[in-house]
């Protein structure tokens, strides 16, 4: 029997209490003020740490199958295993594309012989070339998670208008890649000051509030699950906002990096920091903050897009977008919301485990008697100097930077799964 001793116990959406967890065979089985009278195994002491639900990420690449220089499905889970999460879902823009059962049974047994939970979504069209929908019903039956062109945004309106249909009737979600191919000159830099500054014209906001607007209409229309992905700007958290007052399944997330960067990053630190959607102005980070306090943005997702250094150096025109998110997810987070009072920790703890497994139709359960031992520990007073990665790649802005507050043990299903020693 694992006990966990002194811990401040953090559930989504409920006041925290101080207590003892007892985990054995998997599941928990007590939890409360004082310890069982039941010897122990092995007792981590958690005082002055705080436990709470295992995490769950609803966007990620592992880049398994294709891209294996990047990272591979047992490297991203030793990464969302150090930040705490025992959920991913992964992304289908893999080589070959997650478009047909076979590439999909293979992400999923590989999956399985990881130590968390890996869930995988399925390409919206076949080769994401946006022209023709994939066998949405075979890759249910199939174990898909979900449905994502992610990378890519859906074009054509009647063939998206079809795919929510399908998706609606199949009770899955989709995800999508909100930005207008059309208005875009240089992905992954903002049109503004950081176009500016490499001067070009960049990717301007209205890419992303055009294609949520239209989205969001269609959406309405079928009554389909949908997640607006790594959302950027003000315009695109006000029509999600308008959207909710309408159907609470229209949902959006949005990366730890758009919430704590703006624009300056990619002047400052270049191809690190250049991601599609690009990182905006103050002014949208403030937007974002507001919608995650009024609920408008209920999940935080990395878009954990791991990169070679060499893909990531030279010419940052010419540089792939996308950065490591998973080791420092809930720290950012932590830190710009809870520890700066923008809202409660409980509220924090609801984007990271109910509202995303809510959203994509997993259990959802509490740190309670009878649950499965799926728990993360979080020391809030110890500092966290994030100087190197488990990834494969290094491609983070945050690299070197010193953080209040560490993710300690990752718990999935009653195994220590990582441990900060």
């Amino acid at each position: 029997m694992l006990r966990i001793k002194n811990a401040l116990i953090a559930n989504p959406d409920s006041e925290e209490f101080k207590g003892f967890v007892e985990i054995e065979d998997g599941v928990i089985t007590h939890v409360g003020p004082a310890p069982s009278q039941r010897p122990a195994d092995r007792e981590i002491d958690a005082d002055k740490m705080i436990a709470m639900p295992g995490f769950c990420d609803v966007h990620v690449h592992f880049r398994d199958p294709g891209f294996t220089h990047k990272e591979d499905i047992i490297t991203g889970a030793k990464c969302a295993a150090r930040g705490g999460f025992t959920d991913v879902v992964l992304m289908a823009n893999t080589n070959p594309v997650t478009d047909n059962t076979e590439t999909l049974e293979y992400v999923l047994n590989k999956g399985k012989t990881t130590p968390i939970h890996v869930h995988a979504c399925a390409a919206v069209t076949k080769g994401l070339k946006g022209t023709e929908l994939t066998d949405m019903e075979a890759l249910k039956a199939a174990g898909a998670a979900g449905f994502t062109d992610d990378g890519i945004p859906l074009m054509d309106e009647a063939l998206l208008k079809t795919a929510f249909e399908k998706a609606a009737a199949l009770n899955v979600p989709v995800s999508l890649h909100e930005e207008d191919k059309r208005l875009i000159k240089e992905n992954g830099i903002n049109h503004g000051k950081a176009s500016e500054h490499y001067g070009i014209y960049g990717s301007p906001r209205e890419a992303e509030a055009s294609l949520i607007e239209r989205d969001i209409e269609i959406a309405l229309k079928t009554g389909v699950k949908m997640d607006v992905q790594h959302i950027s700007t003000k315009e695109g958290v006000e029509l999600v906002r308008k959207a909710r007052e309408k159907s609470k399944d229209i949902c959006a997330e949005v990366t730890p990096h758009h919430l704590a960067l703006t624009e300056e990053a990619v002047i400052r630190f270049g191809a690190n920091a250049k991601m599609n959607p690009p990182l905006r102005t103050e002014e949208d980070r403030q937007a974002i903050i507001e919608g995650i306090k009024d609920g408008t943005i209920s999940m935080i997702a990395t878009d954990h897009a791991p990169h070679a250094p060499e893909e990531k150096a030279g010419d940052i025109l010419k540089a792939p977008s996308g950065i490591l998110g998973l080791e420092t997810s809930f720290v950012i987070a932590y830190n710009e919301l809870v520890r700066s009072r923008v809202i409660a920790l409980p509220k924090l703890v609801s984007m990271f485990t109910k509202n995303p497994r809510e959203f994509y139709g997993f259990p959802s359960e509490n740190i309670k008697e009878g649950a499965p031992a799926d728990i993360t520990i979080f020391a809030p007073e110890e500092d966290f100097l994030y100087d190197k990665s488990v990834s494969k790649s290094v491609n983070s802005p945050f690299l070197g930077k010193t953080f209040k507050g560490k993710i300690k043990y990752t718990i999935c299903g009653g195994k220590t799964v990582y441990e900060d020693l």
